[in-house]
């Protein structure tokens, strides 16, 4: 519920902090004191439009900070409105900025404004069809758990691979991908490096050839002198201990000569020409070429690529029969929700000529003798969109609920909807609900608000003692002049200050006896209808 509002420099407001209880709250005051700001004010943070001219003559903007409260659970929301025409409006919840787009989407659960504004919940097809279900007791639980498993078989056919003939087409993409890989049965995934190697031995042989006869026979001329050199340079140093790794190393030295002049001599003797190999090489190296420009920049990857593709190929091979399965178990849950979507539609039309009568009988009880009311369900699926129409007066056309009537009818309208479906946010709000309005009619508001008071929290803004009688608080809206300015002040009134506050609501006169008699009877008169209730 609505436990504090603050408004700083809205209208004639400069600074005005109201607390709020649960029950019924009746904001009163003289025309043009400022209750209908404070309707505003509740307005603006839960979304509504904003206009620079809201703003206090001489400020820099006006700002409206709201706390509700529900059980544990605490947010408290607030917006602010620029004096500048071109300047923009901005919000906060729970003290972090929020878009102020956001708003009524993130308010929507705490109050519902009726009246001449435009925050009107109830002219929402959503809300519409709630009240309508809240009234028959609609389960739509069925249709949600059918929906919701439709969109399971959904993503279970996506993974393995849609209908048939999408996994057909992947299967054979796939064959094709797993088969050229395994076909090139690549094994060293350097082999590429290998082969550049081995191309290019072969591509100049004969260079490669004169290279190592040169390189042979200049070792050959010199081998034996350095070989006989080394041999005694390693005898000489043989025995003694502490040069024991120096003649390791020239014994190795005197090694890898003789390997180096082997391998030189193998190069000579045994390298020829072979056009064939060389082309074997050169096609092996275009083959890898093409799987890395599809499956890789490596040959690792393709490797990597040809195993993934591999194991798909085996889920999809496999997903014949699973898929068999979804698909029959698709077309059955299609069946479910069908008839689930027919029984919630049957549920709301049986419902609709019910639930339009009682509105109706609740708006002839608050001064709307005549009026109608129809609820309109769509044909097809669950019946939505759900339509609310009213005819206000006698011989007009029955019209949606936001087309059909003025500020205070439609005000009464919803709350006839909330008397029949209570639902809804816990805070509601009624502005000019008692529009033309007077007499037992007056009475009948406000017991109907009171009712409602029962299960929700209700603020009304009334010119009617009788509709304020019925209040648990109320609260005095009054303007004073204040250094030559307009000041709006508000506080809450009980025992003799209500009376008097009553007195002036029913006769402009709140010394006045007789009307002070008369305020006092009728806040017995109320209070003796509460403990009845």
């Amino acid at each position: 519920m609505l436990s504090e509002l603050r408004v700083r420099d809205l209208g004639v407001i400069e600074d005005l902090t109201l607390e709020f209880s649960d029950g019924m709250t009746a904001l009163t005051g003289e025309t043009g004191a400022g209750k209908t700001l404070v309707v505003e004010a509740l307005q603006l943070v839960l979304g509504g439009r904003s206009s620079s001219t809201m703003v206090r003559a001489g400020a820099g903007e006006a700002f409206v900070e709201a706390r509700f409260v529900d059980g544990d659970r605490e947010v408290v929301v607030a917006r602010s409105v620029p004096a500048e025409a071109r300047g923009r409006s901005r919000a906060w919840v729970d003290g972090r900025m929020a878009p102020v787009s956001s708003l009524a989407e993130l308010t929507a659960e705490l109050a519902e404004i009726h009246g001449q504004h435009d925050h009107e919940s109830l002219v929402r097809p959503a809300a519409q069809r709630a009240a309508l279900d809240t009234f028959a007791g609609t389960d739509v639980a069925p249709v949600l758990a059918a929906r919701g498993r439709l969109r399971e078989i959904a993503r279970a056919l996506g993974d393995v691979g849609g209908d048939a003939a999408t996994r057909a087409r992947e299967v054979d993409v796939l064959r094709f991908q797993v088969d050229e890989i395994s076909a090139a049965a690549i094994v060293d995934p350097d082999e590429d490096a290998s082969l550049r190697a081995e191309e290019d031995r072969l591509a100049d042989a004969a260079a490669y050839r004169d290279a190592a006869g040169r390189a042979l026979a200049v070792l050959e001329e010199e081998a034996s002198g350095v070989l006989d050199a080394l041999g005694t340079a390693g005898a000489a140093l043989s025995g003694r201990a502490a040069f024991e790794g120096v003649r390791a190393r020239v014994a190795s030295a005197a090694a890898d000569l003789g390997d180096v002049a082997h391998t030189l001599r193998e190069v000579v003797e045994r390298w020829e020409d072979d056009p064939g190999r060389l082309a074997a090489v050169q096609e092996r190296r275009r083959v890898l070429a093409a799987l890395r420009r599809k499956y890789g920049e490596d040959l690792a990857a393709v490797v990597a690529f040809g195993e993934a593709a591999a194991q798909r190929l085996a889920q999809l091979e496999d997903a014949e029969g699973i898929a068999a399965r979804l698909e029959a178990e698709q077309t059955q849950v299609a069946e479910e929700l069908a008839r689930a979507e027919a029984h919630v539609r049957g549920v709301r039309t049986r419902a609709a000529v019910a639930f339009g009568a009682r509105v109706g009988e609740r708006l002839g009880d608050l001064a709307m003798g005549g009026a109608r009311v129809e609820v309109h369900v769509a044909e097809e699926g669950t019946g939505e969109p759900v339509e609310m129409a009213l005819g206000a007066n006698v011989g007009e056309a029955v019209l949606p609920l936001a087309k059909a009537a003025s500020g205070g009818e439609l005000a009464r309208a919803m709350l006839a909807i909330r008397l029949v479906s209570m639902g809804g946010p816990l805070t509601m709000v009624f502005d000019e609900v008692d529009a033309g309005v007077g007499g037992g009619a007056a009475l009948a508001l406000g017991r109907a608000l009171r009712e409602v008071s029962r299960q929700r929290q209700v603020l009304v803004v009334t010119h009617l003692a009788q509709v304020a009688a019925y209040a648990d608080h109320q609260v005095s809206v009054q303007k004073r002049e204040v250094d030559g300015r307009t000041v709006t002040a508000a506080a809450a009134v009980a025992g003799e200050e209500r009376v008097t506050e009553l007195s002036r609501m029913l006769s402009g006169h709140p010394d006045s006896d007789a009307a002070r008699a008369h305020a006092r009877e009728l806040l017995g008169s109320t209070i003796a209808t509460q403990r009845v209730d």
